[in-house]
């Protein structure tokens, strides 16, 4: 979600339940974005090569308690991922801590609160460090990890981001690992299977323009679903927090596309699909990335965006008992309510992965644990089979394609890794 870039623009409430839109931006077409140097990688899930080597401090756990960092959105526009963030790799801390820790030692999991912003993601990175965290993970949005990152590798202190799908964030340093699959992936992804699966020929991209995340994702699409023998008729561009797209649409609407690739937040597609199917486009099908990922993108699509697809890290009706167990934990703890997005469950990988490798530390240094995140192999996650072994930091592991429904998401097919 990458991903300000993974998945915001514009969240308003709380937790998992119904969020607002935000207004008063300007409504007509922003100006397409200039072409860039930066070199991205080749879209698979498993892009690798030689990374800068983080800087060895000396960093290690020191005293009877391991201290691992968090940074989440606890307040502002990502909250809802940043509480189910916080929620899942707490759930990961206390089942550690009950069954004796890591050898022998208490796990102590810090909560920094990036309030939604990079420099606020920065900030609680920083002062993690001085707390004295040993790993930091998080964040959703990728423009905030790329800052956390930039703190951690100058400590060389490893980084096990949740959410941040940005592809060029894992070639930063040696020190950077994700659970969730990059943008270059999913963005094949969805070319695939709106080509393939819902022999679409003729599409349209609505992207972002402020959005690095919207941007990378729009990129990997447009070239993959132009490779394997589609069109792009049309490409509009919006601004995070806009609240009207009449003008956008309307241009679409002039080129007949029988699909939108929307690769924005979940904010903004919930009004944009209003403005879609209001301006007659009711056969076009709509699909995006897994910034669509929230309850609230049915609060603000309503009927517009059922039968929409998006390409997201599991699905709680997945059978497998990893997924099944992890949410009866969370029912548990919440009320009887399911998790409302993935991000409980990545985060939830993110804290057991991290777990696993420091368990397999004879010393716990920071430089240890960066060699033996990059050791994982098949860590049986919640979200999937996770290898990281000769990865470049990007996991081995399937995407998921839900579809949306009025009640919520549903499984439409596994796409494995390449």
């Amino acid at each position: 979600m990458i991903r300000n870039s993974f998945l915001i623009a514009g969240l308003a409430a709380i937790g998992v339940g119904s969020m607002g839109l935000l207004s008063g931006c300007n409504p007509g077409t922003p100006e397409a974005p200039k072409p860039t140097d930066t070199k991205t990688e080749k879209p698979t899930a498993t892009t690798a090569g030689a990374r800068p080597e983080a800087t060895d401090t000396g960093v290690k756990a020191e005293g009877d308690t391991i201290k691992i960092g968090l940074v989440a959105a606890k307040n502002g526009d990502d909250r809802p991922w940043g509480i189910d963030s916080e929620k899942g790799a707490m759930i990961a801390q206390d089942e550690i801590n009950a069954a004796g820790g890591i050898n022998g030692k208490k796990v102590q999991i810090l909560v920094g609160d990036s309030a939604s912003t990079p420099e606020g993601g920065k900030s609680a990175a920083e002062k993690l460090v001085s707390d004295g965290v040993v790993a930091i993970l998080g964040e959703v949005a990728s423009g905030t990890t790329a800052l956390i990152e930039e703190v951690a590798f100058a400590k060389g202190i490893p980084v096990v981001t949740i959410g941040s799908t940005r592809t060029d964030l894992a070639a930063k340093g040696n020190n950077f690992f994700r659970v969730c699959y990059n943008d270059d992936f999913q963005g094949s992804t969805m070319a695939k299977f709106a080509f393939e699966g819902l022999k679409l020929h003729k599409v349209a991209i609505m992207t972002d323009n402020k959005l690095p995340y919207s941007q990378g994702l729009s990129k990997t699409f447009r070239e993959a679903f132009t490779k394997l023998g589609g069109e792009i008729v049309d490409e509009q561009f919006y601004e995070k927090g806009q609240a009207q797209f009449s003008g956008q649409v309307e241009n679409m609407k002039g080129k007949n596309p029988e699909g939108i690739f929307l690769s924005g937040y979940f904010t903004e597609v919930g009004a944009i699909s209003k403005a879609i199917r209001g301006a007659g486009m009711k056969d076009a099908k709509l699909f995006g990335g897994d910034g669509w990922d929230s309850p609230s993108l049915i609060t603000g699509g309503g009927e517009a965006i059922v039968d929409g697809h998006f390409c997201n890290h599991y699905n709680n009706a997945d059978p497998r008992p990893e997924v099944q167990g992890f949410i009866t934990k969370w029912k548990d703890k919440n009320n009887g309510a399911a998790p409302g997005t993935t991000m409980g469950a990545l985060a939830y990988d993110a804290a057991n992965m991290t777990f696993a490798a420091m368990k397999r530390c004879k010393d716990l240094t920071a430089k240890n644990i960066i060699a033996e995140l990059e050791n994982t192999e098949n860590f049986p996650g919640v979200t999937g089979k996770i290898t990281l072994k000769g990865q470049g930091g990007n996991p081995k592991k399937d995407a998921t394609v839900v579809r949306v429904t009025k009640d919520g998401f549903t499984f439409a097919k596994t796409f494995p890794a390449e």
